[in-house]
């Protein structure tokens, strides 16, 4: 089957940042959760994007939130979101047709939608002014379209250079998250308030380690071609 990934340096770049952004997220995560002790912040418990939150502590949806380092937070999502565009954009081949086309969407999608996220803080201050609104939509934007993307790609994975368990596992993440994302609406708008931000990872999540799958697939598929080149048909046959 035609690939529908760019070869040579573009894609071994674009395979960098994809694989990047999870990471950087990942790590931004980490370091702000480990500051914010007053109450200590519980992943099962406290929602993702209230890590994100600057200023003094407030009582926001529900949940005390007091994140010290929330700028290290929100930096971190507006990295990730550029990250995603601009290596999904290096890595596949709009050429290829409609599949590479719907995946670039996707992925501009999710990456606006979380860059949202770490621009709007879901703050009371911005629900008061209106702002909440762009948090909202970037928040359920990156859940779909990320989670979408994690499909797209699982079901194209033998033209982007996915191994079949790795096409699988990412066809299988994006099916989970996408059916994750109902249930963590509904505690959102019923108010049952148990376990949200395990909800939440359960539609995150999947996203995340799709684009580290993808990255790093490709990565390990342009190093082995550069590695390995192709022996010529000519050469081949003279041989």
């Amino acid at each position: 089957m035609n690939p529908i990934v760019r070869s040579g340096a573009a894609a071994r770049a674009g395979a960098l940042l994809v694989l990047l952004g999870p990471l950087v997220s990942w790590v931004a995560e980490f370091i702000t959760a480990a500051a914010w002790q007053d109450p200590p912040y519980s992943p099962l418990y406290n929602w993702v994007s209230h890590l994100g939150l600057t200023g003094p502590p407030q009582t926001a949806f529900g949940q005390v939130a007091h994140s010290p380092l929330g700028a290290v937070m929100d930096t971190g999502w507006v990295v990730y979101g550029a990250l995603l565009i601009v290596g999904t954009c290096l890595l596949f081949d709009p050429r290829k047709g409609a599949r590479p086309i719907t995946i670039m969407i996707l992925a501009v999608l999710a990456g606006v939608g979380v860059s949202l996220v770490g621009i709007f803080q879901g703050s009371n201050a911005n629900v008061d002014n209106g702002l909440i609104a762009f948090h909202t939509f970037g928040a359920q934007g990156v859940m779909l379209a990320g989670n979408l993307m994690a499909i797209a790609v699982g079901t194209s994975g033998t033209r982007i250079g996915l191994t079949r368990r790795r096409s699988i596992a990412s066809t299988a993440l994006g099916t989970a998250g996408l059916i994750a994302f109902p249930l963590f609406m509904t505690d959102v708008f019923t108010g049952w308030m148990w376990n949200i931000g395990l909800f939440e990872r359960a539609v995150i999540y999947p996203i995340m380690i799709g684009h580290a799958l993808l990255g790093s697939s490709v990565a390990a598929t342009q190093r082995h071609r550069a590695t390995h080149p192709t022996t010529p048909l000519a050469a081949r046959a003279n041989s």
